[in-house]
Formats: C-alpha cells, structure tokens, sequence
C-alpha cells in the first residue's frame, strides 16, 4: 500500500538526500505559529526586515509599552533595542550610586573581575556599609599604636607598690621576731650562766634570778594584771616588786604587745602581699624582699652605730620615747636592777642586732638578683683576640690526627 498525501513544502522530507541543509522553522517570519520561539525586538536584534504580521505584532506591543514602565532587561526610551543591559538589578544601583557620589576615589582595576573569573563577567566591589570600614588617617593609627605600644610597655604601678610595702614591713617584722626572741626563758637561761655575766651584790644566785626573772618575762607576754607581779615575795616573805617597778613593767608590757599585736598584723599583710605578687608579678617577691633586706642592714647598721658611740646615751633616749620621765629610773638594790643589770641590756641589744643582721644578710644572698633569678640567658665566654683561639683549634686537630694516625699504625 503506497501513501500518495502530499508533502508540505516547508517540512522535512524523509526521502531527501542527507547532505541537503535543513530548514529551520523559528526563522520562518511568515509562519506565525513559531513567532514565539523568535527573540524579543527588546533583547536582540536581526538584520532580516521583518514581515507583515510581525510588524504588526510589533506595532501591537510597541503601543502596550508605551504606556508601561521598562522592566528588568528592557531598555530605557532613547536607548537602542537591540542594547542589553549586563549586570544584575543590584550591580546597576550601585554603578548609579557611584556616579551620583562623583568620581571614585578607587584604584583603576578597583572594578576588574578578580582573577579566574569567566572572561566577560561584571564584577563591582562591595560599596562601604559602615564606618568600620573607612580607613582613619596615618596620624591616628601612628598616634594609637604608639600609645598601645607605651600600654604594653609601661609596668603595672599596684604590683610596683607592693613590692615597696613588702620591703618597709620586712625590717619591721625582723625586729619584732628578734625581741620576742629576747624576751624569753631561754634567753634568760644563757645570760645568767654564760660565763663573765655580773652578779648579784644583794644576795641573788643564778637560780634565784631565774626564778623571778621568768615571772617577770612571762608577765609581758601574758594577758594578767599588775598582781601578777604584786603579790609576788621573797625567802623572807616581802614584797618581791615595789609598786614602781610594777607600774613600770605594765607600761612596759604595753608597749611589748602593742608591738606584738603589730608585727602579727604585718605578717599576716605581708603574707597577702606575697600571694598577690607571686600571681601578677614574676619575680616580685624577690625584688620586694632584696629591697628589704638592704633597709634591714642599713637601719640595723644605723642603730648599732649609734650604741656604739654611745651606749648610755642611746639607751636613755630610747626610753625617753616609750616612757614617761622619773618612771623608769630605780636604784641598785631593787629587784628590776638585780635582775636585769645593765650588762643584760647590752648583751640583748647585740643579740637583737645579731639576728636581725644574720636574717637580712641570709635573705640578701637568697634573693641577690643573679641571672638566672632574672630570667636573662647566660653569658657567652669571650673567645680569645686574634689568631689564638684558630691557631689553638688547628693545633689541637693536627694532634688529634696525629694520634688517630698512630692510632691506625697500632692497631
């Protein structure tokens, strides 16, 4: 069975040759149902004139956008149809917002698409949002990171002070420690038997001094009243202490405890000190400690100066400052100077003095600032002038390949 229908002369014939070009129906104008698949006069342009039925779609739509505004990708009036606009909505207002801000202070490739972007690709920089990210000027940023460099620089001024309370309550401390020392049995002990210590014109052994002398130090450091001493007696039943010697001990037991009670409060400060440097300072309770004990030689050596040149003198003064006039001055047969001859004042000044001394010079040495203690690295050995080191090295190889041949020949 043979089919006669007749083939439209714009299709495709199947029987035709394969090398004979085929036509394409979206470029046929005349055929208006493909009209749809041809581009838009607003986004392209073609040098084929136009047919009747497409000029007058063309016309229909030219007057429906008279009356509209262009949209996205449709040309502005006066502006070629057939020019498309590149970019998106976005990169547009920003190019008319930096031609409406005047000419750009940007480098030339400011706009250049960054390198392995498709060639023919728009890129526009990101326009400035805020202020963080316009530059202030070189003034500033030098004058702020100097001022940044000076901050990091600049010591801290709390751990400073610190260090300079820790050495004024170090020599304090070491005082105190070295009359409570003092003021204490054992003490007593070694002075009445030491060998060359005064005795007693009125009738007092070594046994005797020491059993009156310990109520009369335990008395300074106790919390009883003036009977403690009051009521004490001798072998003969009398009155161990007058009531001048009992007033005077009580004005001397206040000062002893107010000393006390200030060298506890200055050790429990200095602990404080010591933990807050030992946290924010490296190396702070070294310094504050070596500042304290130069203080203690100096002052300990002031003072010992001062008896020396006149013990009489110094020990006088000393009482002025404590004690009232006419209070502290007795005569030889009572108990306060059978106990405590003068000799006994001098020998517990030179051991307060010696403690003390002993203490600061140990604390000196332990904190001498060396560097190792500083953290610095340590110093290279100076190598010797001139040739003689190179001329050393050079012998000592040519030896050592000598021996290395003698070596070889042995073995």
């Amino acid at each position: 069975m043979n089919d006669n229908t007749s083939i439209p002369s714009r299709r495709l014939d199947p029987q035709r040759e394969a090398d004979e070009p085929v036509l394409d129906p979206a470029h046929d104008s005349n055929e208006p149902a493909f009209e749809w698949m041809t581009a838009s006069p607003a986004t392209s342009f073609t040098e084929d004139a136009p047919s009747h039925g497409a000029a007058a779609n063309r016309s229909a739509a030219d007057d429906g956008a008279a009356h509209r505004s262009p949209g996205i990708g449709e040309p502005a009036d006066g502006e070629p149809a057939g020019r498309v606009q590149a970019g998106s909505r976005a990169d547009r207002k920003a190019a008319e917002a930096a031609a409406a801000n005047g000419p750009s202070d940007l480098p030339p490739d400011a706009g250049a698409p960054p390198s392995g972007a498709a060639p023919g690709a728009h890129y526009s920089e990101q326009l400035p949002t805020s202020a963080l990210q316009i530059r202030p000027p070189r003034e500033d940023v030098e004058r702020r990171n100097a001022e940044r460099e000076q901050a990091a620089n600049a010591k801290p001024v709390l751990p400073r002070f610190m260090q300079v309370v820790l050495a004024v309550f170090y020599p304090v401390i070491l005082l105190v420690l070295a009359v409570r020392a003092v003021t204490s049995p054992l003490f007593l002990w070694v002075e009445y038997h030491r060998p060359g210590f005064p005795g007693d014109g009125y009738g007092f052994n070594s046994d005797d001094r020491m059993t009156y002398g310990s109520y009369a130090v335990d008395y300074l450091s106790n919390w009883s009243g003036p009977r403690y001493l009051g009521e004490l007696v001798n072998r003969n039943g009398e009155k161990l202490f007058q009531d001048g010697e009992v007033s005077h001990m009580a004005d001397v037991k206040v000062v002893i405890l107010s000393a006390f009670g200030a060298g506890a409060l200055l050790v429990l400060l200095s602990i404080a000190v010591i933990i807050y440097l030992r946290r924010r300072s490296s190396g702070g309770v070294r310094r504050g400690l070596f500042a304290g004990s130069i203080v203690t030689l100096t002052l300990i050596s002031a003072l010992a100066g001062l008896a020396l040149l006149g013990w009489e003198q110094f020990f006088t003064e000393f009482h002025r400052i404590f004690f009232a006039s006419g209070t502290w001055t007795f005569a030889l047969e009572d108990t306060l100077i059978r106990l405590f001859p003068g000799q006994f004042w001098i020998d517990a000044g030179i051991a307060i003095a010696g403690l003390v001394l002993l203490t600061a010079l140990v604390t000196l040495i332990l904190t001498w600032p060396t560097r190792r203690r500083r953290g610095l690295p340590k110093r290279a050995k100076k190598s010797r002038t001139g040739g003689g080191a190179e001329a050393e090295s050079g012998a000592q190889a040519e030896s050592g390949a000598e021996v290395g041949e003698d070596r070889s020949v042995r073995l």
